[in-house]
């Protein structure tokens, strides 16, 4: 059975509970991955009741956690979670994320997830690890891989 969430929209809840608002330009810059890929992810949440765009012109920094400067104009479409979104995005945690793996590769990869994260490379379920984008086809960490372990926790 395959969960009902992409690899992409799990970063975007993820980086957004972290972050608490940020623009999909940003979010494609640090991990790598298509603007059009996040785009398509964001839209997903947003149907879902997940994500929903932040209004207003400015953010402080006290909002934007990402944010160097104390406050920021914006020239971009902001997002952020929902109370639903909020809610859900609470609830990933170490056991959440074994079972997405598990369901998404049909094997026990979060450990191997884990060793990539803390030490840098992973002794097994390589290929699958490659299937997810979190390795390079010469075994090397994604900055896909390096964005989601933060916003997970994993480091």
């Amino acid at each position: 059975m395959k969960p009902d969430l992409s690899i992409e929209q799990l970063y975007v809840l993820l980086h957004l509970r972290k972050a608490k608002v940020d623009y999909a330009k940003m979010m494609a810059k640090l991990t790598g991955l298509p603007l059009e890929s996040i785009n398509e992810s964001i839209s997903s949440l947003v149907e879902r009741g997940f994500v929903e765009r932040d209004s207003g012109s400015a953010i402080k920094k006290s909002k934007a956690k990402f944010k160097k400067a104390y406050e920021v104009h914006k020239h971009h479409t902001y997002y952020r979670l929902t109370r639903e979104g909020s809610i859900f995005a609470r609830k990933i945690d170490d056991s959440w994320l074994r079972k997405y793996f598990r369901e998404l590769t049909g094997e026990d990869v979060f450990p191997a997830v884990v060793e990539l994260s803390k030490r840098g490379r992973a002794r097994s379920h390589s290929e699958a690890l490659k299937r997810l984008g979190f390795l390079t086809d010469k075994g090397r960490k994604t900055k896909f891989f390096e964005a989601f372990s933060y916003v997970a926790g994993l480091r």
